[in-house]
């Protein structure tokens, strides 16, 4: 016999405002209206407008359209993400192209040599997103991600990075290596990151203009990204595990950036 879930079939679809990215948590949400932007909709869980107070009068001074929504429909759309009671509805985001990155390379020669971030196979959305936190963090002055094998910038992209996805230029390049070596010409130094270089990451100057290139988890760069690289270099390691997660590696070396632009000031 079949149950009733089984003959109720599945859930119809949830229907959303056309063309526009789900950002959700309250954090995100207060990240957006802290810039200046305004959503297009915003869902609330259905009870929690005492707890949600202050964040739902900025939005509707906004004159933002509210809807109340039960908790299971949220739940449902966010697929069991933390949303805490808050959907809201935005204009996508959309990478920059590469003539952007080369207009503003020139800006940033001075008076602080450029910090980059070349994401390579990252197709994770969730190691993107802790990428672009990092990235804010660091004081980077854009991430570069090919056109494809690259993870989007999607709206779990938008929840992790909890307000650096809008704030960090992300570049959208079609050749990974052309640029690279383009970058190089313009007195860009490539660091890229593999487990089996022989100089660590603390040993490398980071201090000129820079391109710290992070592979994909288990396959690390690609061989024609790995032979752009003017250095490479690893994180040392002392216990068991023989790499860390993409996201990681990559605040460990932008800090170490930071570390040396500091001491070298």
């Amino acid at each position: 016999m079949k149950s009733a879930s089984s003959r109720r079939g599945p859930r119809p679809a949830i229907r959303t405002p056309d063309g526009l990215d789900q950002v959700y948590g309250i954090h995100a949400l207060e990240s957006l209206l802290e810039r200046g932007e305004t959503p297009r909709e915003l869902w609330v869980q259905q009870g929690a407008g005492s707890r949600l107070k202050d964040v739902i009068s900025s939005v509707q001074a906004r004159g933002t359209r509210i809807k109340e929504q039960p908790r299971d429909l949220l739940d449902q759309l966010t697929q069991g993400a933390a949303h805490q009671g808050v959907v809201a509805f935005c204009p996508p985001l959309t990478p920059e192209g590469e003539e952007s990155l080369w207009l503003k390379l020139r800006a940033w020669q001075a008076p602080v040599p450029p910090l980059l971030l070349v994401l390579d196979g990252v197709t994770d959305v969730h190691n993107f997103g802790a990428c672009l936190r990092s990235a804010d963090a660091a004081g980077a002055h854009g991430v570069i991600v090919a056109k494809d094998k690259a993870a989007p910038l999607n709206a779990t992209v938008r929840k992790v990075a909890c307000g650096a996805a809008e704030v960090v230029p992300v570049y959208q390049v079609t050749n990974l290596a052309r640029t690279l070596a383009k970058l190089k010409d313009a007195g860009v130094w490539i660091t890229g990151t593999a487990g089996e270089a022989e100089a660590s990451v603390f040993d490398i100057d980071l201090t000129g203009p820079t391109a710290l290139v992070m592979g994909a988890e288990g396959k690390g760069m690609r061989r024609l990204t790995r032979e752009a690289c003017d250095n490479l270099a690893r994180l040392p390691m002392a216990g068991q595990v023989s790499s860390l997660n993409v996201s990681v590696a990559t605040g460990i070396c932008l800090f170490e950036a930071v570390r040396q632009r500091q001491l070298a000031s």
